[in-house]
């Protein structure tokens, strides 16, 4: 007799609790993150933001919405969304804050960074 390979199991992601003082977001940031999380069918899901290389600055912001968190993410509930950072983008997010604007000339995201030793003109870049 020919034994079957068990299932595979998915096991939920080891993720850490954090406050605001990682990360906050505005009203106007939460109402459009929610806006999006839901035309795009995930109610429940999360918003991944993260530093990595790149911009006129040296650094940039990346953002994601994503189902859950991963493993070894930090977890932060503000303004009633649930907002996820790695452990390396953490180290450089501390203390910031995200807007929204839907003003036709600079609106979009916008991320204030006390962190930030440098911006670029386009607010889009940094360096630490």
């Amino acid at each position: 007799m020919i034994a079957k390979p068990p299932s595979p199991t998915t096991s939920p992601a080891n993720f850490r609790v954090a406050d605001e003082r990682l990360i906050k977001l505005t009203a106007n940031a939460a109402g459009k993150v929610t806006t999006l999380l839901t035309r795009q069918g995930r109610p429940g899901g999360v918003l991944r933001v993260a530093v990595v290389g790149g911009g006129c600055s040296g650094l940039q912001y990346k953002m994601d919405l994503q189902d859950a968190p991963a493993n070894r993410d930090f977890l932060v509930e503000s303004a009633g969304v649930k907002v996820v950072v790695d452990p390396k983008s953490a180290l450089y997010v501390t203390g910031s804050e995200l807007d929204y604007s839907d003003a036709l000339t600079e609106g979009g995201f916008k991320v204030k960074n006390p962190n930030a030793a440098t911006s670029c003109s386009c607010g889009e870049s940094f360096s630490a």
